[in-house]
Order: C-alpha cells, then structure tokens, then sequence
C-alpha cells in the first residue's frame, strides 16, 4: 500500500501556491464589498482619467503637498510618542530623540524638512490655479478651501517652531505672538488667547502642543476632504 503523507505548502508548486493567495485574497475583498459596498465605489474612483494637460508637472505640486502633509502625520506621530510638553522637559526631549532613539535625527529631519516642503509646493500650487484661472465659477469655493488650508498649514509652522522650547522658539513665539497684538479691538483677547495669559509661559507650549497635534489635523483632514470631494465632483481645470 502507498504511504499517506501530508502536503504542506512546500509541496506545492509556485502557480498553485499563487493561486491559493488569489482565492483568499479575492474572499477577503468579496467578504468586505458585501458587507460596505466599497469595490464599485472604489472602481469609479480610480478609473476617473486625467486630462492631458494635468499630467504636466505644475499639475502635480497639489499631490505633493499632499505627500508631504502624509509624511508629516506619520514623523509627526512618531515625536510625540517621545515628545514631553513642559518647560522642563521639552528641550531634553528633543535632544532625546535626536541622540538617542534609533534614527531619531531622520525622523525629525523629515518632518523639520517636509514641512519647508509643504509650504513651498502649497504656494506653488496656488499660483498654478491663480495663473489658470482655476479659481473661477464654479471653483470659487474649492479656491476658498485652498486659502484656508494655506493659513491652517501656516499655523502648523507657527505652533510647531514653538515645541522645541529653546531660546529661538521662545522669542520667535514672542515677537510672533506680539504682532496680534497690533489687531484693533480685538488684539489683546488674541494675544492672551494664544499665549494663555500675558506672557509665553509653560500655558503657551502647551497650548501650542494641543493645537498643533489636536485642532490643527482636524480642521485639515475636514478642509481637505471638502477640497478632494470638489475636485473629483468638478473635474480638472482646463489650461489656458
């Protein structure tokens, strides 16, 4: 009588093992699409096509902020689990993070350096839309979410240059934080408000720490999905 052994996934050849992953994979996606209905909606997503013109590289600076807000989540996400909030703390967990933690120095490089980054391509790509006069009717809005993604992305930059709590950020904050003074009627409940009293204390760092990481991506994530959802209902603009 012949032996009966078992067959294991080393037995079997590359096509039938390739095979197996593409039956669980595609029960997998079946099992999802029956329950939310995403697969249809996810095809007409991506087979929208792009015009001709938009696939120039003024285009893409739109994309590329966008990139860069994604890696600023995830660096971002990745300091705070170091990042210590308080007047006693905050400098040494920096120094912390660039010395001591496994390519800490990277991580803050990146999210450091792709915040330039952010601010460069958003500017770039407002005078793209400014130029093509994408900002007419029926863009106006879509034009209106851009600015306001541009102020949010500016506050990123203020709130942010405050955290590493050295005499650079201090005074920076300082003379950036005394300019709303200058408002008329409403400047000094602006400055008490940003700085959580009348002077940049330890209120300040933290106050700028939860509005960097707490307010700040959500007025974004809102802000952006508006600005996505406009894009895909109106289409591209056309060039000149």
């Amino acid at each position: 009588m012949t032996d009966r052994t078992s067959v294991t996934s080393a037995d079997l050849n590359p096509a039938d093992s390739a095979g197996a992953a593409g039956i669980a994979a595609g029960g997998v996606r079946g099992w999802l699409d029956e329950r939310f209905g995403l697969g249809e909606a996810l095809l007409r997503a991506l087979r929208k096509p792009v015009p001709r013109h938009a696939r120039t590289w003024s285009y893409c600076l739109g994309g590329l902020t966008f990139f860069a807000f994604i890696v600023q989540v995830v660096t971002g996400i990745l300091l705070a689990m170091y990042y210590k909030p308080t007047p006693e703390n905050a400098y040494d967990s920096v120094l912390f993070v660039m010395n001591r933690v496994p390519f800490g120095w990277l991580i803050r490089s990146m999210h450091v350096w792709s915040a330039h980054l952010m601010i460069v391509t958003l500017f770039g790509h407002l005078i793209r839309v400014l130029v093509t006069g994408s900002y007419k009717p029926p863009r106006e809005l879509n034009w209106v979410a851009g600015m306001l993604l541009l102020v949010v992305t500016l506050a990123f930059g203020f709130t942010g240059y405050l955290l590493p709590w050295d005499q650079r950020a201090f005074w920076a904050t300082v003379v950036g934080t005394e300019s709303a003074n200058s408002v008329p009627v409403v400047g000094p409940a602006i400055l008490h408000l940003l700085r959580g009293g009348p002077e940049v204390t330890d209120l300040t760092l933290t106050r700028f720490y939860a509005i960097h990481v707490l307010v700040l991506p959500a007025v974004m994530v809102v802000l952006l999905l508006l600005h996505f959802v406009m894009i895909r209902r109106q289409g591209i603009s056309g060039p000149l």
